[in-house]
């Protein structure tokens, strides 16, 4: 054994990157503090998981930086790379509710009401990917009046493109009619769903040959908002199993709130775009691109 060690390690200098000091490892352990006093055993685990999800939405954010990159560029394949790592992802954040139950409803009520009045909905940083994705809805800035950098982070989401909007200009490139309405709209304004964008969607959904690095993008951004959807639900059935429906600490009506928020969609034609396929008699796609087909593989 020693043998093997004496190959395997070296003895850093004082000043070397090290892994502790790379990864800031010391900085990372002292980051839980619990509040509970005497302390409760969970109170840790919770602590933990929601960090946790905070480095996952960070992670997440960097992906769909370069993800909307790739997509404004056109370079499609790279874009369904990135945005299969983000699935990735999400499925371990969805994974993560399984641990949180292994609390008892008991354990988690004995630190719950030290939290007040904070509350998941604070998180500037999974707002902020909303706003990204394309759910945009600047009355959330209200809840950051007192955090500088959140709020500074979401006005710059909130003023950028969304991946949604670099994807439909994306559309309007290639030859499909999509309105300036949509196009050149007020970035900072919730998104209104298009009758024009739901044609054309439909139309590369119907001719997959045809569109076939469309039709892998619009599969892809379906598995993003699917995943968020997942996490969503799960997210519910874990916060009635734990406080039933009580609410929420930061003055939601908990459950019902989260409840409400499983409508949201962020790419609304995507979804909508089923409800016009495999009936021959529906006008949906009909007349949505009236270029030629050498202005379809305009990848610019």
């Amino acid at each position: 054994m020693a043998e093997h060690q004496a190959e395997a390690l070296i003895q850093p200098a004082a000043q070397a990157v090290t892994y502790g000091s790379y990864l800031k490892v010391h900085e990372l352990l002292a980051l839980q503090q619990p509040l509970t006093m005497p302390r409760q055993h969970d109170e840790m685990l919770f602590i933990l998981i929601h960090q946790v999800y905070e480095l996952w939405f960070k992670q997440i954010l960097h992906e769909v930086g370069k993800a909307t990159d790739a997509v404004e560029t056109g370079q499609l394949m790279g874009f369904g790379r990135i945005a299969n790592r983000i699935s990735k992802i999400q499925a371990v954040l969805t994974s993560q509710v399984d641990i949180l139950e292994t609390m008892t409803p008991v354990d988690f009520n004995a630190f719950r009401d030290q939290l007040n009045p904070a509350s998941g909905f604070q998180s500037f940083q999974f707002r902020v990917l909303e706003f990204r994705l394309g759910a945009k809805d600047p009355n959330y800035q209200r809840f950051h009046l007192h955090d500088p950098l959140a709020r500074a982070a979401l006005g710059e989401a909130l003023a950028q493109p969304s991946l949604y909007d670099v994807f439909l200009r994306l559309l309007k490139r290639r030859g499909f009619a999509i309105p300036l309405a949509v196009t050149e709209r007020d970035l900072t304004q919730p998104y209104v769903a298009s009758a024009e964008v739901l044609a054309a969607i439909v139309q590369i959904y119907r001719e997959p040959e045809r569109y076939y690095d469309l039709y892998s993008t619009l599969e892809s951004l379906m598995d993003l908002d699917e995943g968020l959807l997942l996490w969503r639900q799960r997210h519910v059935v874990m916060v009635q199993r734990m406080i039933g429906n009580r609410m929420g600490t930061g003055g939601s009506s908990g459950v019902k709130y989260l409840t409400m928020t499983l409508a949201k969609r962020f790419f609304p034609e995507i979804w909508d775009a089923r409800n016009g396929l495999g009936d021959p008699r529906n006008e949906y796609g009909k007349d949505a691109n009236p270029r030629s087909d050498e202005g379809q593989q305009d990848h610019g």
